[in-house]
C-alpha cells in the first residue's frame, strides 16, 4: 500500500476504536468542515485540510508524496534525529529497502497540534458520570499547560532530518492510542477480574506485556496491592498525554474504583492515592507498542507490509 493509503488506514482505525463512538467523531468532522466554509479566503490560505477528515491532530504524514509504495517501513516509538539517521544509514550500507519511518510520538506540525487531543479525555470523563462543565474546564487548564510547554519546541528537527535524507515519514498517535484503550477495556469487561493482582494476570497474558516484564519493565501496582478488589476499572490511555492532576477525587466521585494507565506523574499518584484510587500502571512504551501493533493488524489487511521495529517497537501480529 502507499502512504496515503497507510495513513487514512490509520486515521479511520482510530476512529473505529475510539471510545467516543462514530456518531460523535461523525458530528465533530461535520462542524469542522461547516466552520471551514464559513472562512474567508484568507484564512482558507494555509489551513490544514487534514482536519476535514482526521480528528487526530497529532497523526500526520509529515515529508514525502503520499503515493510513496511501502513495501518496508521502519517503526519507533520515538522517531527523533538519531532513529531517522539511523533509517538512512540501514538504507544506505546494508541494502534494506525502507521507504518510510512511521513514528508513534507526534513529530513535526503533529506534535505542535498535541493539545487539540487531548479533549477526548473530557469526553471520556463525561461519559463516566462526571459532569462536562466539570471535565472540561479542568481540562482546558491542562491542555493551555501543554501548549505553551511545546511552543518553544524545536518541532520540526526530526522532520528536517527525514526531508534532507530524502525519507518519507508519518506518526500515528491517538489512533494507536485508542486501539490499545479499547482492547484492554474490552479484555477487562470480558474477564471481570476481582482483585489488582487479577488485573496484573491478565495484563501478563499479552504478549507486549510480558516481554517487557522479561526485560525489567512489568506492569506495576503503584497504589493499592494485589488483593485489594478492582471494582470499576477506567483504562486511562488516550488523549494525547497526561490529563488533570485535579481530576482523581471525581474518578472516585463517579463510580471508579482502578486505573489502568501507560504512566503518571508523581504529583498525580499522590492526588490519586488521597482520592483512595487502586492505580496499575501497565507500561508506557509496551502500552505503544500494543497499541501500534492492534492497528497495523488491522491495517495489513489490505496489503502487507514488512517492518523494522526500532526505539523501544517490536512487530507482534495475532492470528
Amino acid at each position: 500500500m502507499n502512504l496515503e493509503t497507510l495513513y487514512r488506514k490509520s486515521v479511520e482505525i482510530g476512529i473505529a476504536n475510539d471510545l467516543r463512538g462514530r456518531e460523535e467523531i461523525s458530528r465533530r468532522l461535520a462542524e469542522e468542515n461547516q466552520a471551514f466554509e464559513k472562512l474567508p479566503a484568507v484564512g482558507k490560505d494555509g489551513y490544514d485540510l487534514d482536519r476535514l477528515f482526521n480528528p487526530f491532530a497529532d497523526t500526520r504524514i509529515l515529508n514525502g508524496p503520499g503515493d510513496t509504495e511501502i513495501k518496508t517501513a521502519i517503526v519507533g516509538i520515538d522517531m527523533e534525529v538519531g532513529e531517522v539517521l539511523l533509517a538512512h544509514i540501514l538504507k544506505r550500507d546494508s541494502g534494506k529497502a525502507i521507504d518510510a519511518v512511521i513514528a508513534h510520538h507526534p513529530e513535526g506540525y503533529a506534535l505542535a497540534g498535541l493539545g487539540g487531543v487531548m479533549k477526548i479525555q473530557a469526553d471520556l470523563l463525561a461519559a463516566l458520570g462526571v459532569p462536562i462543565s466539570v471535565s472540561e474546564q479542568l481540562m482546558e487548564k491542562r491542555i493551555g499547560e501543554v501548549e505553551r510547554r511545546l511552543l518553544p519546541a524545536n518541532h520540526e528537527r526530526a522532520v528536517d532530518a527525514a526531508r534532507a535524507l530524502g525519507l518519507p515519514m508519518m506518526c500515528i498517535h491517538t489512533p494507536a492510542d485508542n486501539c490499545v484503550t479499547n482492547y484492554l477495556t474490552g479484555l477487562f469487561a470480558a474477564k471481570s477480574p476481582r482483585t489488582l493482582g487479577d488485573c496484573l494476570g491478565i495484563l501478563g497474558e499479552i504478549p507486549e506485556y510480558r516481554k517487557s516484564a522479561r526485560r525489567n519493565a512489568p506492569p506495576k501496582i503503584v497504589s493499592g496491592s494485589e488483593s485489594n478488589k478492582c471494582g470499576r476499572i477506567f483504562v486511562d490511555m488516550t488523549g494525547g498525554t497526561e490529563g488533570s492532576k485535579d481530576i482523581f477525587e471525581r474518578y472516585a466521585g463517579a463510580g471508579v474504583s482502578t486505573l489502568v494507565g501507560m504512566h503518571l506523574s508523581e504529583d498525580g499518584l499522590e492526588k490519586a492515592k488521597k482520592a483512595s484510587l487502586n492505580v496499575i500502571i501497565a507500561g508506557h512504551i509496551s502500552s505503544d507498542t500494543l497499541g501500534l501493533n492492534l492497528l497495523f493488524d488491522e491495517a495489513e489487511k489490505s496489503g502487507s507490509i514488512e517492518f523494522i521495529g526500532i526505539s523501544g517497537f517490536e512487530r507482534i501480529r495475532r492470528g
